[in-house]
């Protein structure tokens, strides 16, 4: 005779499922394998989690994995995502199995570290860290679980590094200017020329629409009669 399985657990399309009444509240999700005997260990940890949080207000415990699924699922509106998500896989292998409750920066200097030796900037790295400070953020004062509890107690400091390696910047003289614009096409040349001396991203100028363009006769002349002065004293637009 076969042992009795625990109730509350379902087979559905090869895996198990938890579908169980837990100190009056449903708990509906997946176990994540076809083993039943792993399906019952999942379930067991699941109604103590519960039982903690209801009866002694013990938070149930997250992977920074699980955090950072969580936080990609809920960004997918965001511009830099993609950066974010490509941060978080060369996280992930350093940090991904460990519970929030036990991240710090002492637990990210292997990761640190590592970066260090694969030649990535101060700068690169700091916005890893970013990328980890929002979850944690997140996780401490947004998210809330079905116990009506936040992911974390509180979020850990995360300073970012000192960045002395940061390139600093360099204004081209008019000859240098020259030059550079040389090696470009002559339809690029007039676009390269609005970029250095407004200061636009690439992506606002390459967005940019004729439908936008509105004329102003008055300001032009002032413009054009500003960059002949300007150009006669033989100082460069960009230092303004």
């Amino acid at each position: 005779m076969g042992r009795k399985r625990i109730s509350g657990l379902i087979k559905r399309s090869g895996i198990w499922h938890i579908d169980k009444t837990i100190l009056g509240r449903r708990v509906c999700q997946s176990t994540g394998t076809d083993q039943l005997e792993e399906a019952e260990r999942h379930l067991a940890r699941v109604m103590e989690e519960t039982r903690l949080a209801k009866v002694y207000v013990v938070r149930p415990s997250h992977t920074f994995e699980q955090a950072a699924a969580k936080f990609v699922l809920e960004n997918q509106h965001k511009r830099s995502i993609g950066d974010d998500v490509s941060r978080l896989k060369k996280l992930l292998p350093w940090i991904g199995s460990l519970p929030i409750d036990r991240l710090h920066r002492g637990s990210l200097q292997p990761w640190i570290d590592s970066r260090r030796r694969d030649g990535a900037k101060t700068g690169t790295i700091n916005h890893g860290l970013q990328v980890v400070r929002r979850i944690m953020n997140l996780a401490a004062g947004e998210w809330v679980d079905d116990h009506g509890l936040t992911w974390l107690h509180a979020a850990p400091k995360t300073k970012l590094l000192a960045n002395g390696d940061k390139q600093k910047p360099y204004p081209l003289s008019w000859v240098e200017q020259q030059a550079l614009f040389s090696f470009l096409p002559a339809h690029l040349v007039d676009m390269a020329m609005f970029a250095v001396n407004t200061g636009c991203r690439d992506a606002e100028i390459c967005q940019l629409r004729w439908e936008w363009k509105l004329k102003f006769p008055h300001y032009r002349l002032q413009f054009s009669s500003f960059l002949a002065t300007l150009l006669s004293t033989g100082r460069n637009v960009l230092s303004f």
